[in-house]
């Protein structure tokens, strides 16, 4: 459970294996999690790394990431599960142009209808460059993977680029976000894009512009992207303002069209320095949705903060309460993945990390309710638990009803090793945390596996896939469902 605290929060993620929880309702439980399988020739997943997930409906889902080969590359795949079978991996083409290993990577997944989806990420061409990709699954079959057209301003030779996160709606209608250099002179600037999927035909990428004043390089960092409809999405990230200061940044999509990004008002006890960043978003009707980010106050402590879109406008951001036992200086941390789910508008709940007086790292959950955020409570371990611990907290959440949702975490249990647990809320209270079994004889998710996604079709249909590590020192898939 090793976060990569970058700019780019790609990770770290939070365990779930199997159990039957016993905190859980009587009609809700976990089933014993299964090994997934890899494609012929895999040798494990590098990192531990299997970070998206998404579910059309009861045993209709997806998963992706990257694997390892024999021959040392790494490959970007697909899990695919249909009518409640997993059944084969598939490994995505890179394309045409991508190195002999092409470091395919995939960040986010999204279906828009059973066998319709869109994977986002990276890979390394022929010239070393790394490129931004999309590929399209259609009556469940996967096309070759396609570079990005970038916008015009983007660097040739030297280019990084990414696709962060990808939303579809329905089938062949998907928006996506990500980053990329420009072509800016002395020095390249790190600059976001806005990309949109029309009737199953990728357009070329916008440029995102930003009403604040900038910094010589803004350093645009794109988080997650949520539609409320099909051309109806919000999106988030950071940069940096022309006074050197980390700013949340928030792009909306109306009719089809991107606005300019705008900055988040922040608390009023925000830092003059306060160093902002925007990395999750939840939308469930159009002009109302929640976004969850970090910030320094004017004492230095790092916080958590939210906001709630209502009618198109964006109010002043809030500070999240921390629990009670929490350090003047708290040190909030996010994770980026599935952190905020909403089952309603103003009725979300959103996870992470905290640092208590003790020094200990702890993780957290709070309820959004009616409009209201209420204060944090601190996650509640198993019995001998020795803390959460600085790769643990709580990663991935869902809310298939107000009061009812579900998430994942990792905890350090009373020998130091990571494990995870799994988390229900019951009529709007969080229960105590109960530890997940894991496939095998494993016994630890190690330092880069865990649970990265959570999603809930109903409030006794979910499905979860992570990382865990296998007997032979790689890490290994996992599947759950309820």
């Amino acid at each position: 459970m090793k976060p990569l605290r970058t700019a780019i929060v790609i990770a770290t993620l939070v365990t779930l294996s199997s159990v039957v929880s016993a905190s859980a309702s009587a009609t809700f439980a976990w089933t014993k999690a299964k090994q997934a399988a890899l494609p012929a020739g895999a040798t494990g997943l590098p990192a531990g790394y299997l970070p998206t997930l998404s579910c059309v409906s009861a045993g209709n889902c997806e998963a992706g990431g990257a694997y390892s080969s024999a021959n040392g590359t790494v490959e970007g795949m697909v899990l695919n599960e249909v009518n409640g079978t997993w059944t084969k991996p598939t490994t995505l083409v890179a394309p045409a142009n991508a190195a002999a290993n092409p470091g395919l990577t995939v960040y986010g997944l999204s279906c828009g209808a059973i066998g319709n989806c869109a994977v986002v990420g990276s890979y390394q061409d022929s010239a070393l460059n790394i490129q931004a990709f999309v590929a399209n699954e259609v009556n469940q079959k996967w096309s070759t993977a396609k570079e990005v057209s970038l916008p015009v301003n983007a660097l040739g030779t030297g280019q990084t680029a990414l696709v962060r996160s990808v939303v579809c709606m329905s089938s062949g209608s998907c928006s996506a976000v990500g980053s990329y250099l420009d072509n800016a002179t002395p020095t390249p600037r790190s600059v976001g894009f806005v990309v949109d999927e029309v009737g199953g035909s990728w357009q070329n990428a916008s440029e995102i512009s930003v009403t604040s004043s900038t910094n010589s390089d803004p350093y645009v960092t794109m988080g997650q992207i949520s539609c409320s409809s099909a051309s109806n999405c919000v999106a988030v990230g950071s940069f940096i303002d022309v006074n050197d200061v980390g700013q949340g940044l928030l792009v909306d999509q109306v009719n089809g069209a991107w606005s300019r990004g705008v900055t988040l008002t922040l608390p009023a006890n925000a830092s003059a320095y306060a160093g902002a960043s925007l990395s999750e978003v939840a939308c469930v009707k159009r002009s109302n949705c929640a976004v969850l980010g970090t910030y320094n106050t004017n004492t230095g402590a790092v916080e958590g903060l939210s906001a709630t879109e209502s009618g198109g406008q964006w109010p002043r951001a809030q500070e999240l309460v921390m629990p009670s036992n929490a350090a003047t200086n708290p040190h909030v941390f996010l994770y980026g993945f599935q952190g905020l789910a909403c089952a309603t508008s103003g009725n979300c709940s959103l996870g992470g990390q905290y640092e208590n007086g003790a020094g200990q790292f702890e993780g957290f959950l709070e309820n959004e309710n009616a409009g209201a955020w209420k204060s944090a409570v601190a996650l509640a371990l198993p019995s001998g638990a020795q803390q959460a611990g600085k790769n643990g907290g709580v990663v991935a959440i869902s809310c298939p009803r107000v009061g009812s949702c579900r998430a994942g975490a990792a905890y350090l249990d009373r020998t130091g090793i990571y494990q995870a647990l799994v988390v229900t809320e019951t009529n709007g209270t969080w229960q105590r945390g109960t530890e997940v079994i894991l496939p095998g004889a494993a016994t630890s998710v190690g330092v880069d596996g865990g649970v990265y996604s959570v999603v809930c079709v109903s409030t006794n249909t979910c499905t979860a896939t992570g990382s865990y590590l296998g007997a032979s020192t790689m890490y290994e898939g996992f599947i759950l469902n309820s």
